[in-house]
Protein backbone atom coordinates (compact mmCIF):
# COMPACT_ATOMS: atom_id res chain seq x y z
CA UNK A 1 0.00 0.00 0.00
CA UNK A 2 1.18 3.34 -0.79
CA UNK A 3 1.89 5.69 1.85
CA UNK A 4 -0.23 8.42 1.83
CA UNK A 5 0.48 12.44 2.64
CA UNK A 6 -1.76 15.56 3.43
CA UNK A 7 -1.64 18.26 1.23
CA UNK A 8 -3.63 21.36 0.96
CA UNK A 9 -4.38 23.32 -2.68
CA UNK A 10 -5.52 27.07 -2.43
CA UNK A 11 -6.53 29.74 -4.69
CA UNK A 12 -8.03 33.05 -4.02
CA UNK A 13 -9.71 35.99 -6.31
CA UNK A 14 -11.23 39.23 -3.97
CA UNK A 15 -14.52 37.54 -4.67
CA UNK A 16 -14.03 33.65 -4.88
CA UNK A 17 -11.93 31.16 -2.22
CA UNK A 18 -10.56 27.86 -3.32
CA UNK A 19 -9.53 25.78 -0.44
CA UNK A 20 -8.94 21.75 -0.82
CA UNK A 21 -7.26 19.38 1.90
CA UNK A 22 -6.29 16.54 0.31
CA UNK A 23 -4.65 12.88 0.80
CA UNK A 24 -2.60 12.08 -2.07
CA UNK A 25 0.59 9.21 -2.62
CA UNK A 26 3.93 10.13 -1.48
CA UNK A 27 5.66 11.54 -3.97
CA UNK A 28 3.21 13.87 -5.57
CA UNK A 29 3.81 16.57 -6.97
CA UNK A 30 3.24 20.15 -7.06
CA UNK A 31 0.79 20.09 -10.62
CA UNK A 32 -0.56 16.65 -9.93
CA UNK A 33 -2.12 17.81 -6.48
CA UNK A 34 -2.90 21.11 -8.55
CA UNK A 35 -4.84 18.60 -10.84
CA UNK A 36 -6.35 16.39 -8.30
CA UNK A 37 -7.60 18.81 -6.41
CA UNK A 38 -10.23 20.21 -9.16
CA UNK A 39 -9.31 23.28 -9.43
CA UNK A 40 -8.44 23.62 -12.93
CA UNK A 41 -12.16 22.27 -13.68
CA UNK A 42 -13.60 25.21 -11.10
CA UNK A 43 -11.73 28.04 -12.68
CA UNK A 44 -11.03 26.87 -16.05
CA UNK A 45 -9.60 29.90 -16.60
CA UNK A 46 -6.04 29.50 -14.84
CA UNK A 47 -3.34 28.61 -17.30
CA UNK A 48 -1.07 26.20 -14.97
CA UNK A 49 2.05 26.02 -17.35
CA UNK A 50 1.97 29.94 -16.79
CA UNK A 51 0.61 30.43 -13.37
CA UNK A 52 3.02 31.12 -10.28
CA UNK A 53 3.16 28.26 -7.82
CA UNK A 54 4.65 28.09 -4.69
CA UNK A 55 4.65 26.15 -1.42
CA UNK A 56 3.71 28.57 1.57
CA UNK A 57 4.43 32.08 -0.32
CA UNK A 58 7.99 30.87 -1.62
CA UNK A 59 7.73 30.01 -5.40
CA UNK A 60 8.21 26.71 -6.19
CA UNK A 61 8.48 24.63 -9.95
CA UNK A 62 5.44 22.30 -11.24
CA UNK A 63 7.56 19.55 -10.56
CA UNK A 64 8.39 20.35 -6.87
CA UNK A 65 7.75 17.01 -4.72
CA UNK A 66 5.28 17.64 -1.75
CA UNK A 67 5.93 16.65 1.57
CA UNK A 68 2.97 15.96 4.42
CA UNK A 69 0.84 19.34 5.50
CA UNK A 70 2.56 21.35 2.17
CA UNK A 71 0.00 24.01 1.37
CA UNK A 72 0.17 24.09 -2.51
CA UNK A 73 -0.69 27.93 -3.44
CA UNK A 74 -1.82 29.11 -7.56
CA UNK A 75 -1.04 32.41 -7.48
CA UNK A 76 -2.71 35.64 -9.80
CA UNK A 77 -0.86 37.67 -11.59
CA UNK A 78 -0.08 41.43 -10.53
CA UNK A 79 -2.34 44.15 -12.17
CA UNK A 80 0.15 46.60 -11.06
CA UNK A 81 4.26 46.43 -10.63
CA UNK A 82 4.37 47.20 -6.59
CA UNK A 83 7.42 49.40 -7.27
CA UNK A 84 5.43 51.94 -9.04
CA UNK A 85 2.72 51.89 -7.17
CA UNK A 86 5.11 52.89 -4.25
CA UNK A 87 6.87 55.21 -5.92
CA UNK A 88 3.18 56.49 -7.07
CA UNK A 89 2.39 57.08 -3.50
CA UNK A 90 5.56 59.09 -2.10
CA UNK A 91 5.26 60.98 -4.99
CA UNK A 92 8.81 60.24 -6.41
CA UNK A 93 9.11 60.46 -10.09
CA UNK A 94 11.65 57.74 -12.01
CA UNK A 95 14.51 59.13 -13.23
CA UNK A 96 14.98 60.08 -16.90
CA UNK A 97 18.25 58.49 -18.56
Amino acid sequence: MTQQIKVQVCYATPDYEFLRDLQVPAGTTLEQAVRLSGLLLEVPQINLASAAVGVYAKKKTLDTVLREHDRVEVYRPLLADPKETRRRRAGVKPAKT
